[in-house]
């Protein structure tokens, strides 16, 4: 087996860098990393394994298996770079919810481009494709199935990101004979042990309607979340387990692992020694979240109004939604349930307390 892990330098990518450590695998992977040289992808990685606590030894990394390469230029590599690649796991992404002009460039064009060159080769026989849950598009009921028939009405989406995500994978399973699993993580937060050191993304949204006391979604809605060490876990199971019964699954919460909104409240509360906001906490339509501003100063301290707002609303969006995403065929096939958030958040807590809520809010905006 000789395996490709794109997106190593990201937080996906960089859990399932680890996991593969931890599995005895990196003297079999390579990665693709966006550098100017091997030495400086080889930096790059290392980088982002110390944020996960992982060393690897000099015998176990070195610049050869270092592939410099942005999904905006994979054109310009040769055939001999992909040369006897067997398994993919491809987390690269650009993964913001703004409106990057790059989305379908990397996302889209740089994916399938890719693709099609290890594809080319012959010795491909699985390709896993990180996609996420929310490519299934708004309106539907929840718990929300594993199809490929949702999402496909490219106006329905909130955000370009998702529906870029759904594009390609679409692209791909058009592909003649092309080895496709898709994994679609449901919203990823933290990390079992770490919190949010690896990465604050999307956790600074909790500590925001915690401290507006104010957010989108009730308190009895459900929030499908999965820490990035049990996803990254999954992804490479996914990659390594030699039959799978289908080529989509969410690694998800679903059902058995969610957690109302009010879980999460108690949870956080708990983990800060302070009290639940349930008694004062009030649901704002996404249309009135703008009546929120006076509030940010007086809550949040002295912040961008603009940002704040614009964040808000993209988040307050998704949260309303109040989706839990089925996962009965990552269950079928063995897997263990996700850990529920609140078992964890206090980890995520405890990272954050240096951390202003704009500072996390950074890594979601790129």
């Amino acid at each position: 087996m000789k395996l490709l892990l794109t997106g190593a330098t990201g937080f996906i990518g960089g859990a399932t860098a680890v996991d593969l450590h931890k599995k005895g695998l990196f003297n079999q992977t390579i990665f693709m990393v966006r550098a100017s040289s091997p030495s400086d992808g080889l930096a790059r990685l290392l980088a982002n394994l110390a944020v996960f606590n992982c060393v690897p030894k000099s015998s176990e990394l070195s610049e050869a298996q270092i592939i410099c390469a942005d999904l905006a230029d994979v054109d310009s590599l040769t055939q001999a770079d992909w040369e006897g690649v067997t398994h993919v796991i491809h987390c690269a992404a650009l993964a913001t919810f703004s409106s990057n002009p790059k989305i379908w460039t990397m996302n889209v064009e740089g994916t399938l481009a890719l693709a099609k060159a290890v594809h080319l080769q012959g010795d491909l026989k699985r390709w896993i494709q990180v996609g996420t849950a929310m490519s299934c598009g708004p309106g539907l009921d929840s718990p929300v199935s594993e199809s490929w028939e949702l999402g496909l009405d490219s106006k329905a989406h909130l955000v370009p990101y998702t529906r870029s995500k759904i594009a390609v994978e679409v692209a791909l399973r058009d592909l003649p004979n092309f080895p496709l699993v898709v994994a679609r993580p449901s919203i990823v937060v933290g990390h079992t042990q770490l919190g949010c050191a690896p990465s604050s993304s999307i956790f600074w949204v909790f500590r925001m309607a915690f401290a507006l006391e104010r957010f989108t979604c009730a308190a009895t809605d459900y929030i499908d979340i999965i820490p990035v060490d049990w996803c990254a876990q999954v992804l490479s199971d996914l990659c390594l387990k030699p039959q799978l019964q289908h080529d989509l699954y969410h690694v998800s919460a679903g059902e058995a692992s969610s957690n109302r909104f009010s879980e999460v409240d108690n949870a956080f509360a708990h983990a800060q020694g302070t009290q639940p906001i349930l008694d004062l906490y009030q649901q704002v339509a996404v249309k009135d979240l703008r009546s929120l501003v006076p509030l940010f100063e007086e809550k949040l301290g002295k912040v961008n109004r603009i940002l704040i707002l614009q964040a808000l609303t993209l988040y307050g969006a998704f949260a309303k939604l109040n989706y839990v995403f089925g996962n009965q065929r990552l269950l079928q096939e063995g897997f263990a349930p996700a850990p529920s958030f609140d078992s964890y958040i206090k980890a995520c807590v405890d990272s954050s307390v240096h951390v202003s809520i704009v500072e996390q809010m950074a890594y979601d905006f790129k």
